[in-house]
């Protein structure tokens, strides 16, 4: 295993790779070990050393019998795994490394990624979740968090974690290799139970209308959480909803379709079946059902962007009926996001604030601005009840929640939440994305356009009486050959128009 390789799999959020080629067991191993090292035990030293040790984060209550988990001596970290077969090895080997460093280690078993940032949030503890989220079969692995579910990514923690996992991996000394029987205790936890009551006790529905509503998890874990959420698989009392179950059989094979709601075609099933059920509305998980997507009555799809509305309202609304000042709530969103998102902020009399694509950027600017709420165009949705961490299940319980207290059909309750006409993220590959960027930047000095570089090149032109508003970002990938581009324009005319300029300059030969 070559550094090549780590670069290969440890990308700016997480780790992902073929198993086993890329990743495995022995792989694992090194990244449980060093994740101990570079993260886990330094953690740890350090909240032992505060004055008031590691308490619980704020504003989230611990689970049951968490206690002993967290007035423990020795450091300790919580796993679990989504449906994939290689899910159990490489658990193992990373639970492995990780005690061979003295780490206690917290086994949860099947989880979706926001049932393992609550156990890391409600156990207080750092988490490796295995997953490949939506990838295909071959794929697995892991996304990391502090304890409270604070993001590792490759600015913070990340990077260090793959260095040192090279360094281990190259080494033949007994290092390479600590025996876990020496090392850290392993136990078992199911917070299945306890994650249903958190997120249902943030979101009440016991008192809405009855709703029903298709939901379609892909084969993934949506299957495992949605009927101890919206059903009484966990032992919760039963809501008001009829719940149309697809593909809730857990396959990391994804026999049906790919768990990946944004691309339009996974969504047919989905579709399909609100509209033969005549259900109130339908619900799509990606593979590890930490992003929820969105289609109302007709089956027509609901824009991320919308959802993020929508909320955005509802939780300055609670946070202000609680005696908050509307100006001193903040909701971030990112730059992608429709320009709708900062307007309905606005309106509610709260503070937008703009980052980033990405959780890990998203996740810093909710804690720096303590935001109750942030939402992403690509359908992740951060609380700051939920540890500033992403949850599509509290943010589908949302959508319930609104569309359940009143009696319009979702399509008339979302219709001032959809203001303007959007191309969707369309990607290309090119050999050179600074010299396309470039082109696109020179293109813009004729258009009346103002210039913001946050993340990629972002182009805004107001207009006015008859010249119609647009905006435009071009972001390349971190890790491929790729450019995004983005367009929201007043109405699809417009927005057409300018889409396909960019795209000619970025497709351009020669």
């Amino acid at each position: 295993m070559t550094s090549r390789s780590l670069r290969d799999i440890v990308k700016a959020y997480d780790v992902r790779g073929i198993v086993p080629d890329q990743l495995n067991p022995r792989v694992a191993s090194a990244l449980g070990a060093a994740f101990a090292d570079v993260v886990v035990v330094p953690e740890f030293a350090g909240a032992a050393g505060a004055e008031d040790g590691a308490g619980a984060v704020d504003g989230a209550d611990a689970v049951d019998g968490a206690d002993a988990v967290k007035d423990q001596r020795a450091p300790g970290c919580v796993i679990g795994h989504d449906m994939r077969d290689s899910g159990p090895d490489l658990v193992g080997a990373f639970a492995d490394g990780l005690r061979g460093r003295g780490v206690d280690v917290t086994l949860i078993g099947l989880a979706s990624t926001d049932g393992l940032y609550y156990a890391s949030g409600a156990l207080d503890l750092p988490g490796a979740m295995f997953t490949a989220s939506h990838n295909p079969a071959a794929y697995n692995g892991i996304k990391l968090c502090r304890a409270g579910a604070r993001p590792v990514g490759e600015d913070t923690g990340l990077d260090g974690v793959r260095e040192r996992a090279e360094e281990l991996l190259g080494s033949e000394g007994p290092e390479a290799a600590p025996s876990p029987e020496a090392g850290g205790r392993l136990t078992h936890h199911d917070v299945l139970a306890d994650y249903a009551a958190f997120l249902r006790g943030l979101v009440d529905l016991a008192g809405i209308r009855p709703l029903t509503v298709v939901v379609d998890a892909g084969n993934g874990m949506g299957g495992h959480t949605v009927p101890a959420v919206l059903g009484d698989g966990a032992g919760l009392p039963a809501l008001p909803l009829t719940v149309i179950p697809l593909y809730f059989e857990l396959d990391g094979t994804f026999p049906n379709h790919e768990a990946n709601p944004l691309e339009p075609a996974n969504l047919v099933d989905l579709q399909d079946a609100v509209r033969q059920h005549g259900a109130d509305l339908g619900l799509a998980f990606d593979g590890d059902a930490d992003r929820c997507f969105v289609v109302d009555e007709r089956g027509e799809p609901v824009s991320p962007s919308a959802i993020t509305g929508l909320i955005a309202r509802r939780e300055v609304a609670r946070v202000v009926a609680d005696g908050a000042d509307a100006g001193d709530v903040a909701i971030v969103h990112n730059v992608i996001t429709s320009a709708q998102v900062p307007e309905v902020i606005a309106e509610t009399g709260a503070r937008a604030v703009r980052t980033r694509v990405g959780h890990s950027f998203i996740k810093a600017e909710m804690a720096r601005h303590d935001a109750v709420f942030g939402g992403e165009h690509s359908a992740h949705y951060y609380f700051r009840d939920f540890w500033f961490a992403d949850t599509g299940m509290l943010a589908a319980l949302h959508v319930l929640a609104a569309l359940g207290e009143q009696e319009e059909p979702l399509s008339e309750l979302m219709s001032d939440l959809s203001r303007y006409a959007a191309s969707g993220e369309i990607n290309s590959t090119v050999a050179d994305s600074a010299d396309r960027t470039e082109q696109v930047r020179v293109w813009a000095r004729d258009q009346g356009v103002e210039v913001d570089e946050l993340d990629g090149l972002t182009l805004v032109h107001s207009g006015g009486a008859g010249d119609p508003m647009w905006w435009l970002n071009l972001r390349a990938s971190n890790t491929e050959p790729l450019l995004r581009l983005n367009v929201e324009a007043a109405d699809a005319e417009t927005m057409a128009l300018v889409r396909d300029e960019v795209l000619a300059l970025v497709r351009a030969t020669g």
